[in-house]
């Protein structure tokens, strides 16, 4: 008799165990089921190719853009000694409006460039920075640029709009991380350089206007008025080299 009721006293424990198990198990499961997954990140370009570039007003690539070493590099023509660039700009193929940005940066010495956002591409603008805002590519220590009154041309800076301090940069030669969010949903944009936040900003309305207004692009047609548009990568008649660029959806 004893070891009858062991017995009943097993099967009743082990059934009761079963069942906490199952009902822990359709928790877990449900739990998994309302995690809510974050945007992921997208290869600009991974070191290989130019599958998502292409130049600025243009079908393919300008042979001035090459792969070494597992960067983009530009090269400017040796005959081109002005430092104003030959409008070989690139773009990426798709369009975007609420993202992150990520990418290293090396810029030769005395060297100039320059990334932009929201770039509408149309015949009637020859450059992308007539439409797209910019972050600047800089040689600090040797390009004239660095030296304008106010900081805001120097490298990381919002171009003739927000200055970037000049301790977050790297000196020419080597490589700088710039990750540049912007979110129109929020209005809100942000810029880091080397790992550290050098300023945020307005994206749109009143307050975009008024830093436009104070800077050179003050009434030019389209610029910084579209929400989605090109990333686009800069010639100014310097060699420089991108490397790691992702980007992420918001």
């Amino acid at each position: 008799m004893k070891n009858i009721i062991m017995l009943a006293l097993f099967v009743v424990t082990f059934t009761a165990c079963k069942k906490v198990n199952k009902e822990e198990s359709i928790s877990v499961e449900s739990d998994i089921k309302e995690v809510v997954l974050e945007p992921e990140w997208v290869s600009l370009f991974d070191g290989n190719s130019f599958d998502n570039w292409r130049g600025y007003l243009s079908d393919s690539m300008y042979p001035e853009w090459t792969i070494e070493d597992g960067a983009m590099v530009f090269t400017p023509d040796i005959n081109n000694t002005t430092g104003n660039g030959s409008g070989k700009n690139i773009i990426t193929k798709n369009t975007y409006t609420d993202f992150i940005l990520s990418l290293e940066w090396k810029i030769s010495e005395g060297g100039n460039s320059g990334i932009f956002w929201s770039v509408l591409e149309d015949p009637k603008f020859s450059e992308a920075y007539q439409t797209g805002p910019e972050i600047q590519v800089l040689d600090n220590a040797k390009h004239p640029d660095s030296f304008v009154p106010g900081g805001t041309h120097k490298a990381g800076s919002l171009y003739d709009m927000i200055a970037c301090p000049p301790e977050m940069i790297n000196p020419a030669g080597e490589w700088n991380l710039c990750v540049l969010e912007i979110n129109h949903k929020t209005n809100l944009g942000k810029l880091s350089m080397n790992g550290q936040e050098a300023f945020t900003f307005p994206v749109g309305g009143a307050a975009w206007e008024a830093m436009v207004e104070n800077s050179k692009f003050k009434g030019w047609e389209g610029f910084g008025t579209h929400h989605t548009g090109h990333i686009g990568l800069q010639d100014h008649g310097y060699k420089m080299s991108f490397r790691n660029i992702k980007i992420k959806n918001l």
